[in-house]
């Protein structure tokens, strides 16, 4: 493999979707990675680990998912852009400290390989069931930003994107993919380095006399530092004050939570990433991530040669929800079929934000496998009747 200086492999490759995310990861500029082993999220951190030599990155195996999180955490305030990865039960493990990190408002990555659950369940399967933990999984309350890719391509494109998010918000983002398009194989072209746009981290100007760790720009977030720059900064996983000190007082929490959550939720709009199929004159509309999103395609495409006008709607961008899109969608659509590899858990936001103004029908799957696209293609048959 022969890379350029800052370590992008341009040109065109057949990738799986995991070398992928690891090729996007160096290509957006991460430079530490701290993970343990996990079905089918291992060929991330192996293919990260077998480069990053060549570029000055430092991989390390930790003993657990608790403490990955909690060291990519640490990487990121010694200046260094900094991911981990996982699946199901690892996820679980890095909750804490991904609310850790939500508080310390620090940049990081985490892709989650999502298999069939819960527990061990099917380590070599696919599910999509983890995404209400990726919104919802540590305790209080928090934004996060959540991509959710179709494809290899889409792997290497999202990793960078997610990178970007982390350093513009100052917040963990996850990319929730899953073990099929993880483990599929197809072309992936990676462009120029100078052709991969980059957000730079949010490093002050400010002296060591007169910066503030947590004091929010008019954007609402702070301006970063690294360890050893001379600066003095206490960070801490409690409620705290603009110079981080601890502040037990519900002043300070309301003070800081709200801007926590704000920070993301006044952007929602911009954040919003959604791809529309055949949507002009739909009337049925399947709304569907991930690998379920692809599956979903030979049934609207059965279905409009029979006449039916049918779309899909797939959020690239899970977390923020496109509350918008659904609720303008809802007036004008017979009905919402939501495809999806659980037991209803995206459905649930759909259903919401549609608040009765539309049906809305939950396709279920298990994981294990991927939907029959015949069972999609009957509920666009019965949506129409």
């Amino acid at each position: 493999m022969k890379a350029d200086p800052k370590g992008v492999l341009t040109g065109e490759h057949y990738l799986d979707g995991d070398h992928a995310c690891s090729e996007g990861a160096l290509a957006a500029g991460c430079r530490f990675l701290a993970g343990y082993p996990i079905t089918p999220s291992t060929e991330v951190a192996e293919r990260i680990a077998e480069r990053f030599p060549f570029v000055g990155g430092i991989f390390i195996q930790m003993e657990d998912e608790m403490a990955s999180m909690a060291a990519i955490i640490g990487a990121a305030w010694g200046g260094v852009k900094s991911m981990t990865v996982t699946s199901g039960p690892g996820f679980s493990l890095m909750m804490e400290n991904i609310g850790l990190a939500a508080i310390m408002e620090t940049p990081c990555v985490v892709i989650n390989v999502q298999r069939g659950g819960p527990s061990t369940g099917l380590p070599t399967l696919p599910g999509q069931a983890d995404m209400m933990q990726a919104r919802w999984g540590s305790h209080g309350d928090y934004e996060i930003i959540a991509l959710s890719p179709n494809s290899p391509q889409e792997c290497f494109e999202v990793t960078i994107k997610a990178f970007n998010l982390s350093e513009k918000y100052r917040v963990p983002v996850l990319v929730m993919a899953d073990e099929c398009v993880g483990h599929m194989t197809e072309k992936v072209v990676i462009p120029k380095a100078d052709e991969i746009e980059l957000y730079p981290r949010r490093y002050t100007k400010l002296p060591p006399s007169e910066y503030l760790p947590f004091k929010p720009g008019p954007d609402m977030i702070p301006e970063m530092i690294k360890a050893g720059d001379g600066y003095k900064v206490h960070i801490t996983g409690l409620t705290h004050n603009e110079k981080g000190y601890p502040v037990m007082s519900w002043e300070a929490q309301e003070k800081l939570v709200r801007r926590l959550v704000e920070k993301i939720r006044l952007h929602a709009d911009e954040l919003v990433d959604i791809e529309e199929l055949e949507m002009k004159d739909a009337e049925v509309v399947i709304f569907s991530y991930g690998i379920s999103s692809r599956v979903s395609i030979p049934a609207l495409q059965k279905a409009r040669k029979e006449g039916i006008k049918v779309g899909l709607l797939r959020p690239i961008i899970v977390w923020p929800f496109p509350e918008k899109k659904i609720r303008e969608l809802a007036s004008k659509v017979k009905e919402i079929v939501v495809v999806e590899m659980n037991y209803g858990q995206i459905f649930y936001e759909v259903e919401r934000c549609a608040a009765g103004k539309t049906k809305v029908t939950l396709i279920p799957h298990g994981g294990g496998w991927v939907h029959d696209p015949e069972d999609i293609y009957k509920a666009i048959k019965e949506a129409v009747k």
